[in-house]
Parts: C-alpha cells; structure tokens; sequence
C-alpha cells in the first residue's frame, strides 16, 4: 500500500501543520544564503541610506523624520523580499531538485505543505521587522510610540500577504535557472519606483504616473501612515481595497501556475 492510500481520512492536520511549519523555518533558517540576506539586508540598507540623515526632518516643516520615513520603507521591503525572492527562488529551486514530487509521495496535503512554507517566509519576515527596528531605534535613535510600532509591525505584515501570492506564482512560473534573474527583474525596479529608497517626488515623472498602480505603492502607503509620513494616495481604504485586489490576482495566478506545472508532470 502506497504512503498516500495509507494516509487515514481523519489525519490530524493541526498537529501537521505545525510540525511541517517548524521543518519548514528551520530549513530556511539553516541557509545563509536566504536566512542572512532576508534577515540583515534591509538593515544593511538602513545604514548606508537612511543612518547619516535619520534625525533629519523628511522635507522642511515636517513632523516625521526620514529615518521614521526609511525604516517604515525597508519595513515593508524586507517581509516583501522573503516573500518574492527567498520564498519564490526557494520553490523553483525546490521544483528542480525533484523535491515537490517526493513530498507529493508523502501523506502530506498540499495545502498543508504550502501554507507552512508560507508561516515559516512570515516568521523570517516578522524577525527581519524586528532586528531592522532594533537597528533604528538604537544606531538611528527613530522614536515610535507605542500605538506606531504596533501599526507598523501590524501592517507590514499584512502588506505581506499578496507577495506571498507572488512569490508561489512566480516560484512555479520560473525555472530554477531562471528564478533569481526573473524575480530580481520584477521585484528591485518596482520597488525603487514605488518610492522605497527615495521619496516619489524625487523620481522621474514618468514612474510618479506609474507608481500608484504598483503593489509596493500601495502598500508603502499603509505602512509610511503608520509612522505618520504623509501620503500620497489620499485614502488609505482605498490603500487597502488596493491590496486585497493584488492579493486575489496574485493567488489566482499562482493556483494557475501550479495547476499548469502539476498538469504538466502528471498528466
């Protein structure tokens, strides 16, 4: 009798589920090619933009300062990059080495199989949070209240969500080869032109016109909010109507791209 067929019907799947997560974090805790680069980057990027002006205002006369500003910004950077590039790569790299056929083998369920990957990428995104926000406070002395640390933790990593999507779509859409320049490609330009680095009105009028339909603007906008940078979008409801739409997009395209790939295999 085969692994699966031996499978119960009532398999407890809590108990899997949080089993499958801890293997899942651990994984990708123990390669320092994703766990340092998701973790120490966005606080890298602190340091040589946002450390030497952090006590400076964002722009004359304002209440926040830019490095209020930038930590909001490499916030949502970091929990966005575990999710497009190490959560994506770490799939297509996954699907070469021949890995999503031996755990289709196993009495694993899919859907308990990819929600742990996807609690463990929010685990290592939420500690990246957390060391950049150290890093800030105690290198760039950012002061939040209370009620800002909690709104930005809070939404960066619900802003995450819909890169979650992205990440598993583009992980199944790319090649192993291919994943890292692909994901790169489509992740590092967007988020230049979303206004992370530099603020929007300091790039080029053609990516100020563009910049509103992007994720990452949408969701800069919730998490600069939150520090009480101004926005641009004028509405943050429609911030949020915003996300929730990329989120459907985003996992519709990735239930088809791991349709595609499973008919492909097994068809």
């Amino acid at each position: 009798m085969s692994a699966v067929a031996a499978r119960p019907a009532t398999a407890p799947i809590a108990p899997m589920l949080v089993r499958q997560s801890f293997a899942e974090f651990i994984k990708l805790i123990r390669v320092p090619a994703f766990s340092v680069t998701s973790i120490v980057l966005p606080s890298m990027f602190y340091a040589f933009i946002g450390l030497g002006q952090a006590k400076e205002p964002l722009f004359p006369g304002a209440q926040v300062t830019f490095g209020q500003y930038f930590l909001a910004s490499m916030a949502l950077y970091g929990v966005a990059n575990v999710m497009v590039l190490g959560f994506g790569i770490s799939l297509a790299n996954e699907r070469g080495q021949k890995q999503d056929l031996l755990m289709k083998s196993t009495p694993l369920p899919a859907p308990v199989y990819f929600t742990a990957k996807a609690l463990s990428a929010l685990a290592v995104a939420f500690i990246s949070i957390v060391v950049l926000s150290l890093f800030a406070a105690i290198a760039g002395g950012v002061h939040l209240s209370a009620s800002q640390w909690l709104t930005l933790f809070s939404r960066a990593m619900l802003c995450s969500i819909p890169f979650i999507g992205l990440g598993f779509a583009l992980g199944y859409i790319a090649g192993p080869n291919s994943a890292p320049a692909v994901t790169n490609l489509i992740y590092l330009p967007t988020a230049f032109a979303s206004g992370l680095f530099f603020p929007l009105r300091l790039l080029p009028h053609f990516l100020q016109n563009i910049a509103p339909y992007l994720p990452l603007y949408r969701a800069a906008q919730l998490v600069w909010d939150s520090v009480g940078a101004p926005i641009e979008s004028g509405s943050i409801s429609t911030d949020w109507l915003y996300m929730a739409g990329y989120a459907v997009g985003f996992f519709a395209l990735a239930l088809w791209a791991y349709r595609r790939d499973q008919g492909k295999k097994f068809n």
